[in-house]
């Protein structure tokens, strides 16, 4: 007899390939993509783009590096596509190697393939190491050893520990990160308007512009927060692009906006901020729980409203009775 249990609809997702990279690392721990179709793409905007126009359900892309900062060409795609919401993070510890053609030795290498961020990682061990080499950014850490084999314009790369097992190469040299405790940040952007379920160990990314170019206008966005005793783990300003001195700044706060703090925080910036983009409310991928002052905690917020309540009711004492 056939098998006439329904199927279950088979998901894409996409990354920054090939395969091999980070990236395809961090979109393996995402447990809804694990045996579904995983999308190799050249950039971060193609990557959302797919999600956008429906090619994929979901993308994992990088935002930031614990070295490096954020990832600025991730940070302007969320915060310039419509759309997305983020619904997960996962950190990937960084290393690298440096491979090479078969055949090749360590002093035979003047020209090294590298991605710009993961060439600066790996900026110290390169000039103490090969102080007079040069560099062909590539677009991707497995792209950088692949090039390898298309032209030979450079003799080594650098690449992941795993190319080993995609590529015939010769490893020069192992962990040449310049910081061993690297950690990379990446989000599983998807399109639903679904939030996850607070966990108590959670983050709430947003794009917020300043309304005007003033003194203590950055000020007040900062203390929409503060005032509610909500810790910002992220702020990051980008250029909007319209004009000189026009920013626009990227912000995670911890906690969930289903918080009674977090929601006051962003309402407050509502209110200040017009061209405030709300990205999403997702697990820490750390799970650390998040300590708040308890003069912020959910009861508060809601024993401030009964009160008000109480006044508005024509309460002398601003209570309600029960």
């Amino acid at each position: 007899m056939a098998d006439s249990r329904a199927q279950a609809p088979t998901r894409t997702y996409s990354y920054l390939g090939p395969r091999g990279t980070f990236t395809e690392a961090a979109l393996a721990q995402v447990p809804e993509a694990v045996g579904q179709n995983w999308r190799s793409v050249n950039n971060v905007g193609e990557a959302l783009g797919d999600v956008i126009a429906g090619r994929s359900d979901g993308a994992v892309i990088a935002i930031e590096n614990s070295i490096e900062g954020g990832v600025s060409v991730a940070q302007d795609a969320l915060a310039t596509m419509p759309g997305l919401r983020i619904v997960g993070e996962y950190l990937v510890p960084v290393n690298f190697v440096l491979v090479a053609r078969p055949g090749t030795k360590l002093e035979d290498v003047k020209v090294v393939n590298a991605h710009p961020v993961a060439y600066a990682q790996c900026h110290s061990w390169l000039d103490a190491t090969l102080p007079d080499h040069g560099h062909i950014p590539a677009t991707s850490n497995v792209a950088a050893a692949s090039a390898l084999f298309e032209t030979e314009l450079a003799d080594a790369a650098i690449a992941p520990p795993r190319i080993v097992d995609s590529y015939d190469v010769e490893v020069l040299a192992r962990a040449i990160g310049d910081n061993p405790n690297a950690v990379t940040r990446f989000l599983h952007v998807s399109r639903t308007t679904d939030i996850p379920a607070p966990t108590g160990a959670d983050k709430t990314s947003l794009v917020a512009e300043l309304p005007v170019d003033r003194a203590g206008a950055l000020l007040e966005l900062l203390q929409q927060f503060s005032t509610r005793g909500v810790n910002m783990s992220l702020i990051e300003s980008r250029p909007i692009g319209d004009a000189l001195g026009r920013y626009r700044f990227i912000i995670d706060a911890d906690g969930h906006i289903t918080d009674e703090r977090v929601a006051d925080a962003l309402l407050g910036v509502r209110r200040f901020s017009p061209g405030v983009m709300f990205l999403g409310s997702y697990p820490r991928a750390d799970k650390s729980p998040i300590e708040f002052d308890e003069k912020y905690a959910d009861g508060v917020f809601a024993e401030a409203r009964e009160w008000l309540s109480g006044l508005l009711a024509g309460s002398t004492s601003g209570t309600v009775s029960p």
